[in-house]
């Protein structure tokens, strides 16, 4: 169980690490996505019911779709402009 806490532990750092190295918005609302999803399943580890099933709803589900319209909004995402 400890390793697998590792590895999540791990994969959450490069997230991290990753989110503000990303050149396109789309690619770093995926992976801030990833960095909610994993943190939902380590807090199910920790055994954190409650964290975990708020950071999988406000973190990888309401914040996202806010992004993702927010994204559509400045026509940032490819075919979303009336041309």
């Amino acid at each position: 169980m400890i390793i697998l806490e590792y590895f999540l532990l791990a994969g959450i750092i490069m997230c991290a690490a990753a989110a503000p190295l990303c050149k396109r918005l789309l690619s770093m609302v995926i992976v801030y996505m990833a960095f909610s999803l994993l943190m939902a399943v380590l807090w199910s580890l920790l055994q954190s019911p409650d964290l975990a099933i708020t950071e999988a709803a406000v973190g990888a589900g309401v914040t996202s779709i806010l992004f993702f319209l927010t994204l559509k909004k400045i026509h940032a995402l490819k075919g979303t402009r009336d041309e």
